[in-house]
């Protein structure tokens, strides 16, 4: 008798185990409907993060007692916590509503079967434990339509996309339709690139895309220039036509789980310009819905305010005055009507609650014209996190469980506070000197647009005062890796530091190969592997704020970097956006203080975005007056460069005053 193989019987054992763990989890989520029965009787609301946290740190400590990852147990049951909390809801949500609910559904959306609008209606229903009988739709009018005369119980409008953006076509569509929005789903979007079996990515010469994924992938099709790009109306179109064609040389960009439904093999994955890359889509049907008391709900309306000045400022006073947070604030144009929006607004309220329905009262007296689109669950559900102190837990020797305490009692602080390093942290590259009572002076200039001798260029930027040149633009130059040889050359011979602007994280591979420091820029601030990645590199490196982004979230993605062990770290305040300029941002002076009453870490101004050039000056004497660490002052090489410096100069020798 033969006896069986090592491999195959360990991997018999592995399967018989995952068996049993779905199992378990099959049934930990009928649990879960229990709960949401019991909560339905006693009216409480879904989530209780304080248990959430309190089980959290139980199961990380029991499992690194059991030698698994601190991380990996935590992301394991954030998961298992979001998928219970959308059942829950979804359980609730037909609870409050038994005249619609039904065993199958009509649902329109977008393009045909494998098509993103599918699989995000596809998963919305089985969530719901409801068969669902597909309408694939060639635009946005017309799953509209199917709602509206009755075809379809349920329209999927995509509404925005993380990389590209809101998508204006179902906004302008909303304008004009009495459907109400009654939900709302998020799915993750891994673009590939689809072809026949067998085929490779050299092979490819036609790309067939709806516009969005073209969008969304702009990078990746612009390294293979070659291939020819054609527009379809969805990206189940795009499948399809790759199937019927006869041609080995073509691809289409979609889902690796839509392309399986058409017999295509994904030749490259992860597309997209983000890592990160999801889109929220919409549910509309005829009738709008109540949402239980207990359950997070939106609200979305559009409105249409004044022309005069101030207008809109006095209608968003009204939601602050009514602790209303808007997460989201849209504008699209009148048609018919020139120069006139209609602002679209996701307030994170439920209809039936006080203080939205006095807001709404409040509002219909100072707009032209306002209404509700509906208000229905939200689904997003925020991890519930730990401290650093509860992940970081030491092995234990022992197997006996260790009480709670334990985990909660510890305390750690912040590594970018003040209550973790007492001495002021001080970042330095030859004459330039940031932060510890030394001030440092950074000229910016845009590589795209700099010509002439760089020598020159480098001679007087020195001549000026600065110690370091901060380089942007290294994606629109032509010949970057050229330019910035010359650039950086210039800039040693002068002992000016060499600062590139990472702007996208594309960029980063050749702004180290050249600079002395790095700048991650406000729109990648939120981008945690790059942060990571900087984090674990050598050079010193300037994080600059997002325009949208709170103190808090300023610190938080400084303490990513610092956690990956770099402490050379210097933060930079480019200017927020306000209510005064729609288009400039402003400097957080207030903003300055706070971070440098909390943290060690020196903090420098940009004010190349947020100053208009007759305030530099003040604004940058009153950010040395409350302790900013450096300036960066733009210096523009296709206008009279001499003159520009000239006026640097006496700037920076009224600070150095």
């Amino acid at each position: 008798m033969t006896k069986p193989h090592p491999l195959n019987h360990t991997r018999e054992q592995i399967t018989a185990l995952d068996n049993e763990l779905l199992a378990l989890l099959a049934k930990r989520r009928d649990l879960s409907l229990d709960v949401a029965r019991s909560k339905e009787v006693d009216i409480r609301p879904i989530r209780d993060t304080q248990r959430e946290k309190e089980l959290l740190a139980r199961l990380v400590q029991q499992g690194r007692e059991q030698g698994l990852d601190a991380h990996y147990v935590l992301s394991l049951y954030q998961s298992i916590i979001e998928d219970s909390v959308l059942n829950q809801q979804a359980y609730l949500q037909g609870r409050a509503n038994p005249d619609l609910q039904k065993q199958q559904y009509s649902i329109a959306y977008l393009g045909a079967r494998g098509s993103y609008s599918y699989l995000a209606a596809t998963r919305y229903c089985e969530r719901r434990q409801v068969t669902m009988h597909d309408l694939g739709c060639k635009s946005f009018d017309e799953i509209v339509q199917a709602v509206e005369s009755g075809h379809a119980d349920y329209g999927f409008l995509p509404i925005e996309n993380t990389s590209s953006g809101s998508i204006n076509e179902v906004y302008d569509v909303l304008q004009h339709t009495s459907l109400a929005i009654v939900g709302e789903t998020t799915i993750e979007v891994g673009h590939c690139l689809l072809a026949k079996p067998g085929c490779t990515l050299k092979q490819i010469k036609t790309v067939y895309a709806h516009p969005q994924p073209i969008s969304q992938c702009s990078r990746f099709l612009s390294q293979h220039g070659n291939v020819k790009l054609e527009y379809c109306s969805s990206s189940a179109e795009a499948m399809e036509k790759v199937t019927e064609s006869q041609d080995d040389s073509v691809a289409a960009i979609g889902s690796a789980e839509g392309g399986a439904l058409y017999q295509l093999e994904a030749i490259e994955q992860e597309l997209a310009n983000q890592k990160i890359n999801q889109s929220r889509f919409i549910v509309v049907a005829r009738k709008a819905i109540a949402v239980p008391s207990q359950l997070p709900a939106k609200s979305t309306l559009i409105m249409a305010t004044g022309q005069k000045p101030g207008a809109l400022v006095e209608a968003l006073l009204v939601l602050k005055a009514h602790n209303l947070n808007m997460s989201k604030l849209e504008s699209r144009p009148i048609p018919g009507t020139p120069w006139e929006e209609m602002f679209y607004l996701d307030l994170d309220a439920n209809l039936a609650d006080e203080s939205m329905q006095k807001a709404l009262k409040e509002l219909e007296r100072i707009t032209r014209f306002i209404k509700v689109l509906g208000c229905y669950p939200c689904e997003t559900v925020s991890p519930t996190q730990l401290t650093n102190s509860q992940l970081m837990i030491e092995p234990t020797t022992s197997r006996q469980p260790q009480p709670l305490t334990s985990v909660t009692s510890q305390t750690e602080q912040p590594r970018y506070s003040k209550a973790n390093k007492h001495t002021a942290t001080e970042v330095v590259h030859g004459l330039l000197a940031i932060g510890s009572q030394h001030f440092g002076a950074i000229a910016q200039i845009d590589l795209a647009a700099t010509s002439g001798s760089a020598n020159q260029i480098a001679s007087q930027i020195k001549e000026a005062g600065f110690q370091g040149v901060n380089i942007t633009g290294i994606s629109q130059a032509l010949d970057a890796d050229m330019q910035l040889s010359d650039l950086t050359r210039a800039l040693s011979q002068f002992d000016l530091a060499c600062i590139i602007a990472v702007e996208q994280e594309l960029d980063l591979k050749l702004a180290s190969d050249h600079a002395d420091l790095l700048l991650i820029t406000g729109k990648e601030m939120f981008n945690k592997p790059l942060l990571k990645k900087v984090g674990a590199m050598h050079s010193p490196i300037i994080l600059e704020r997002n325009t949208m982004a709170s103190v808090e979230e300023f610190l938080s993605a400084a303490e990513t970097i610092l956690t990956k062990g770099n402490q050379q770290l210097v933060l930079c305040e480019s200017g927020i956006r306000t209510f005064n300029d729609a288009l400039m941002p402003a400097l957080d002076l207030a903003g300055l203080v706070n971070i440098k009453a909390l943290s060690h870490l020196p903090v420098i101004i940009n004010t190349s975005y947020a100053c208009a050039p007759a305030t530099v000056n003040a604004q940058s004497l009153a950010a040395k007056q409350l302790g900013a660490d450096g300036l960066i002052s733009l210096i523009d090489a296709t206008q009279d460069l001499p003159t520009q410096l000239q006026q640097q100069n006496i700037t920076l020798r009224a600070i150095y005053q």
